[in-house]
């Protein structure tokens, strides 16, 4: 595991870096020390780190110190590494994972600049309750703790400037897109799911749509036992502010480090109706399950702080979602090919592509296969990865890119809750999220 003075030394060298400048252009943003990890060097670095992490502590950490320089995608990757992933060793998930909440920060002038152009006179009276130092430094933006005039701690987000150019320049360098690809999905379809990656983290850069958005999960969660979504305050908000209300509680390391088993428990299945439920009942999913968007109560309760990263689907398209379950768990391949190739891929022609597709489909679901309360565990997505080694006939199958996220979500989430230890019965929640499966 990664020592306290590791992670204090890591923490100080990315707020050293407060006022260096972000990199807009592609050849700016190439010329930065992370453009091996923000191309294809990650993989190979975590490679060689996973075989004698000792010798490569030092070439991590300053690893972990350029993608939070670069922010953007490149810092996106890291996030996405941290937790992806349940086979990377404790030491590089722990350094990795300091990507969810910090990077080098934008100068608290500029914060100031950005509020008075977004909020006009609206900002005065915040900045005067605003603290300096964010509480969390993102690949988007940072988060500064404030008060509204009747006392109330509210939370404000400010875009990084120059975020957006930033991003479209790296999705402008090809072999960004790709390894971006190349982590999430191997073997996919790479433009069509580099597209459908650059719409999602461009619109990620609107606050206005992200509170939107964030007011909408509000709605639908409204009283609920076991979930909060933080009010939203319009009023203060724009494109490039977020005012929300402010939640104390536990980051995900320390909840892992405290939580009894009921609270893991409750958690858990907080957890999955977040991010599976409304998909299933409302069409709407938050497509960015990483730790560091997520605060956990000693008793379980779960607050979700970030909604940028959202997709939604149409009425037909959760049906196909919701048949593809039922038919993966009902191990039904006509059924399976069926919901398949409506959501856009393409119906497999071979005995290899039809048994690659069911191992592909079952490993991702694999959780909710078996029946009663169990621990997700690690070997669980060992199947996975051994698909995913069948590049040829994963191309073949064209996995659509509007499938990016939910898979992505679905492998995220699973990493999460093995982590967790959380005992659930997961093929009830998924019967009950999205039905019965059943053969013919």
């Amino acid at each position: 595991m990664a020592t306290d003075p590791e992670l204090t030394r890591l923490l100080t060298a990315l707020s050293e870096g407060e006022g260096t400048p972000l990199p807009t252009s592609a050849l700016g943003r190439m010329r930065r020390t992370a453009t091996a990890a923000a191309r294809a060097g990650t993989s190979h670095l975590l490679g060689r780190l996973r075989g004698r992490p000792e010798a490569d502590a030092e070439a991590l950490r300053r690893l972990v110190v350029s993608l939070g320089q670069l922010k953007g995608v490149a810092m996106k990757m890291g996030q996405i590494l941290s937790y992806i992933d349940a086979s990377t060793p404790p030491e590089l998930r722990q350094l990795l994972a300091v990507l969810q909440q910090s990077s080098q920060p934008t100068p608290f002038a500029v914060v100031e600049q950005v509020l008075r152009e977004e909020l006009g006179p609206r900002a005065s009276r915040l900045l005067q309750t605003l603290e300096r130092r964010p509480v969390s430094t993102a690949s988007i933006g940072q988060v500064h703790r404030g008060r509204l005039e009747d006392g109330r701690p509210v939370a404000v987000k400010v875009l990084h400037p120059g975020i957006a150019e930033a991003i479209r320049s790296d999705f402008r360098t090809a072999q960004t897109g790709k390894a971006l690809v190349k982590l999430i999905a191997p073997g996919s379809n790479a433009a069509d799911l580099v597209d459908e990656a650059e719409r999602m983290f461009l619109e990620e850069c609107d606050y206005a749509l992200e509170a939107r958005r964030q007011q909408r999960f509000g709605t639908l969660y409204a009283g609920h036992p076991d979930l909060t979504v933080p009010a939203v305050f319009p009023q203060l908000s724009a494109a490039r502010v977020l005012t929300t209300a402010w939640r104390e509680g536990m980051g995900w390391e320390q909840f892992l480090a405290t939580a009894a088993p009921p609270a893991r428990n409750r958690a858990g299945r907080a957890l999955y109706t977040f991010y599976v439920g409304t998909l299933y009942r409302h069409g709407l999913f938050n497509g960015d399950p990483h730790p560091g968007n997520l605060l956990f109560d000693s008793d379980g309760h779960l607050t979700v702080l970030d909604f940028g990263c959202v997709r939604e689907f149409p009425p037909d398209e959760v049906e196909q979602l919701r048949a593809l379950s039922r038919a993966v768990r009902a191990d039904d391949s006509g059924r399976v090919e069926e919901a398949f190739t409506r959501l856009g891929g393409r119906r497999p022609t071979t005995s290899t592509q039809r048994e690659t597709l069911r191992r592909l489909l079952r490993g991702f679901f694999g959780p909710v296969l078996s029946p009663g309360v169990r621990r997700i565990l690690l070997q669980d997505f060992l199947q996975v990865g051994e698909v995913l080694r069948g590049k040829r006939e994963l191309l073949q199958l064209r996995i659509p890119g509007k499938l990016l996220f939910p898979f992505r979500i679905r492998f995220g989430l699973h990493a999460l809750l093995a982590r967790l230890g959380a005992e659930v019965d997961w093929g009830a929640l998924e019967e009950e999220f999205a039905g019965r499966a059943s053969t013919r």
